[in-house]
């Protein structure tokens, strides 16, 4: 999600002196999402989102609670897309192959010596 979009939603529960107040489940998630995928230092995180030290904090210690006591399963399965449907499979006996120029067809036992080769080509 956009900081500028979670930013806005946090404003949506900001009172006039500038506290949180009745925050939903969903933004306390969203603000802990936001902090284990930001690149930067958490200084620059609750800058950017408009938040205080203290109210940063606070909201991930909530979004943690939420998390361990169940009520918010973000945590179940779902699947991903890989890519490798056009170009490279898996083989019975655990193999990767990939499907190469030419109709050349490469068959790697290990996943590392796949990344390996990839590495090489790139």
């Amino acid at each position: 999600m956009d900081n500028m979009v979670l930013k806005k939603k946090l404003n949506t529960f900001k009172t006039a002196r500038g506290t949180l107040s009745k925050v939903s489940d969903e933004v306390f998630m969203e603000v802990l999402r936001a902090c284990e995928n930001w690149p930067g230092t958490a200084a620059d995180l609750y800058r950017d989102l408009g938040l205080s030290k203290m109210q940063m904090v606070t909201m991930i210690q909530k979004a943690k609670r939420l998390v361990k006591s169940g009520a918010v399963t973000e945590g179940e399965f779902k699947e991903i897309q890989t890519g490798m449907a056009s170009g490279a499979s898996l083989v019975a006996n655990g193999s990767i192959e990939l499907a190469w120029d030419q109709g050349k067809i490469i068959r790697f036992a290990q996943v590392e010596q796949l990344i390996d080769f990839l590495k090489k080509v790139a």
